[in-house]
């Protein structure tokens, strides 16, 4: 390798490389200057700009229940929805909805993009095309995945984006009428996940409908929603929403809110605004706040725009009947990830009876990894990986609670990785439709007739919500022989009977019973949603490493790892990829425990849509010929030769340099497990050269966007060891330049 700090990385992209020496006598100094690749170059874009001809809402519904007729379809705005309306309006008015005031219910509409919508969308791809022309100094990545809408990931080749509906029932009872009441639903039909943002609006309508049930009161709510502003939103890569929605730091990138709302005050202005990330941090301007401080409150309505106080939330409003209704969007949106369910609640819910009296299962391979006394909720994302049939019972319960255990379950199967779930998902459904469910494979349904639970024919895994329990069903079908499992099973003798899943074994090869522990634990710390969506992603990227691993040792390769290692670019010590254990043993026994439910997911559409889905990552992905997630690994489980440790930290220090490759790096780093701790262990290395370069390394993370805020989570200790590094290495520098007869003061500083 050439003794260079950088060495070019023609897959990658990368920046210029540094002339910089990488001797013992490399200075921070030197390169303690504004690093200009700490900023992204890519330029910075909304997610929903004015000029998209894309709707937030396309549709608005109203059906009400005649007592003659049952559900009928009342009125639809702007145009009728293409498909079966007597099916719509019975998904609007659920069983039992008379009996309750108010009911929300949640369903996705698999429609067709239409031949306008395909000429409107080819118009806007050549319009892109024409775009890209004018950026030809970006660094490629603008023409990736995040060309579209966060809410528009590709699908795996699966179809057109869902559209998403959002139902609100209401029963006013009234004694002049038949049967005492009159039962009224409203739908909002949209592409966005977030739909729940339009709960407070769907009330207001409904309400409005009820006085005047006209067309003209459906359309006041779509221009009210369609108007809604959410230009000023920064679209963010796919790296920086993972940084995101892992973190719980409500001011990261708040930089890019800053420079959206220069951008839009900048254009008012006539003049051309350059991105700010080229000279530092954004420049504060007039008529700019921060939503909820003082200086926001106190500027009243002199406050043009406000950068939202939680980063997560891109706060807006919506002009409903003259009344600005506040509208928190979510920034960062993952896969799977559709309304405002709770994992916490749906963890909770199946983890308490197992608790105070647990049921032993009914062994099955795919399912009971952990043997008999496996946690329901393992069961229940073993059953989802697998592909198996899943219905959430909620009897007597409203339709709105069945619809969320939906939801909840198939983001905790994703962990925002993987897909395939909700495409295949039924949140809410009757008896009446059951022929249709049955033709589904895999699916994922919410109900509330109790018919279901007598049916073990109909389902593989029943989550009965009242009680908390879940059951494998006496009829699931037994998991088949696989080569893999049978592969595995010759080369590893000892391990065979385990690996089976056949015997009962409470043994926690998988570890998933430490991993629920420590779920529950943080549960019941109050650590938050946010914190237990980023645990459950962990859990699932941990597993399709193991799967990759899995397929390596079994079949000699894995179609879970694209690329090569590229060993022009790794010292000997920093070479491998793929997950990490900390010894053979501890590898060959997690294997086993995880062998059956792997083999049954190498066969599902989250699997397949997951490898086409890391093809696509790869090709945007900075540094393709390195693996930092092994390489992290190993400093974090392993004990390391002084030698193999430097040859990791030097490799982060020659190619960890431009924007993305910080984030990237930042990404197998996170804050929540111990952040840059193992990163800058590298300052107490036996060798200078890499101490110098760790703190170079970590100079580059402190000015980086989102790696500033990494730097302050270093531990008093480690900030200490890099001030005395850097004043070592400063008065080095001065004695030299002295020797060379330049002055002191000829060394400008600009950090």
């Amino acid at each position: 390798m050439a003794d260079t700090d950088r060495t070019s990385d023609p897959s990658s992209k990368s920046k210029t490389p540094s002339l910089e020496p990488a001797s013992q006598h490399s200075s921070i100094s030197a390169s303690r200057r504004v690093n200009a690749d700490s900023r992204s170059s890519r330029r910075l874009r909304s997610q929903y700009p004015r000029s998209s001809p894309e709707k937030h809402v396309e549709y608005i519904l109203v059906a009400s229940f005649d007592i003659d007729r049952g559900p009928v379809m009342e009125h639809q705005y702007p145009v009728a929805i293409t498909g079966d309306e007597n099916m719509l309006a019975e998904l609007m008015l659920p069983d039992q909805a008379h009996a309750r005031n108010q009911d929300w219910t949640i369903f996705f509409l698999h429609k067709d993009t239409s031949k306008e919508e395909e000429e409107e969308s080819q118009q806007e791809s050549d319009e892109d095309d024409g775009d890209g022309l004018d950026d030809g100094l970006d660094d490629g990545l603008d023409d990736d995945l995040d060309d579209e809408s966060t809410d528009s990931e590709p699908e795996g080749g699966e179809g057109p984006p869902l559209i998403h509906v959002l139902n609100l029932v209401n029963t006013k009872h009234d004694k002049s009428v038949k049967r005492g009441a009159i039962v009224k639903a409203m739908a909002i039909c949209t592409r966005h996940p977030f739909l729940h943002i339009y709960k407070p609006l769907l009330l207001l309508a409904l309400e409005e409908y009820f006085k005047s049930p006209v067309p003209e009161t459906l359309a006041m709510l779509y221009h009210a929603v369609n108007a809604m502003d959410l230009s000023l939103m920064p679209k963010l890569s796919i790296l920086e929403r993972n940084l995101l929605l892992a973190s719980d730091n409500r001011d990261l990138f708040v930089e890019k809110f800053e420079q959206m709302i220069q951008m839009r005050l900048g254009s008012k202005r006539g003049e051309i605004v350059a991105d700010a990330h080229n000279d530092g941090s954004p420049t504060k301007m007039a008529g700019i706040s921060r939503a909820g401080t003082k200086a926001h409150i106190e500027s009243g309505s002199h406050s043009i725009y406000s950068v939202p106080r939680d980063t997560h939330e891109f706060e807006t409003k919506v002009m409903y009947k003259g009344i600005p209704i506040p509208i928190k969007v979510p920034t960062a949106v993952m896969p799977e990830t559709v309304g405002d369910f709770s994992l916490i609640k749906l963890i909770q819910n199946f983890s308490e009876a197992h608790t105070k009296s647990p049921q032993p299962f009914a062994l099955h391979p795919h399912l009971t990894t952990n043997g008999t006394s496996t946690h329901p909720i393992i069961v229940l994302v073993n059953g989802l990986l697998t592909q198996k049939r899943v219905i959430f019972l909620g009897h007597n319960m409203p339709s709105g609670e069945v619809a969320e255990a939906v939801l909840a379950a198939c983001a905790l199967a994703s962990g925002g990785i993987l897909r395939g779930f909700t495409r295949h998902a039924f949140p809410y459904t009757d008896l009446t439709k059951i022929d249709d469910l049955l033709n589904v494979p895999g699916f994922i349904a919410g109900v509330t007739n109790p018919t279901f639970e007598n049916h073990p024919e109909w389902w593989d895994i029943l989550c009965d919500l009242p009680s908390g329990r879940i059951k494998i069903s006496s009829k699931i079908d037994p998991s088949p022989a696989t080569e893999g499992l049978s592969c595995f099973q010759q080369q590893n003798p000892t391990l065979a009977t385990i690996a089976s899943g056949t015997l009962n074994n409470n043994q926690d090869l998988t570890g998933d019973a430490v991993f629920m522990t420590d779920i529950l634990r943080s549960i019941a710390a109050r650590h938050g949603e946010r914190v237990i969506r980023a645990k459950w992603r962990d859990w699932v990227l941990k597993f399709t490493r193991i799967a990759a691993q899995l397929e390596e040792s079994v079949y000699g390769a894995s179609a879970l790892y694209i690329g090569s290692e590229d060993h022009e670019m790794t010292l000997p010590g920093a070479s491998g990829h793929g997950y990490v254990w900390a010894d053979d043993a501890a590898k060959l026994k997690e294997l086993a425990g995880n062998v059956t439910r792997i083999e049954g997911w190498r066969n599902t559409r989250s699997y397949y849509s997951y490898i086409q889905d890391l093809a696509q990552i790869y090709t945007v992905r900075p540094l393709k010929g390195l693996d930092l997630a092994h390489m992290h690994d190993r400093l974090r489980l392993q004990r390391l030769s002084p030698t193999q440790s430097r040859d990791i930290y030097l490799t982060f220090s020659r190619y960890v340099h431009s924007y993305d490759e910080i984030c990237l790096l930042l990404n197998v780093a996170p804050e929540s497990h111990a952040g840059l701790f193992y990163v800058a262990l590298g300052l107490f290395h036996k060798d200078r050269e890499v101490r110098v370069k760790t703190a170079e390394l970590l100079e580059r993370i402190a000015e980086h966007e989102a790696g500033q805020h990494w730097w302050r989570g270093l531990s008093r200790f480690e900030r200490l060891a890099f001030e005395r590094l850097r004043r070592e290495v400063d008065a080095e520098m001065r004695v030299k330049l002295g020797k060379d007869g330049l002055g002191v003061g000829s060394e400008k500083r600009s950090s």
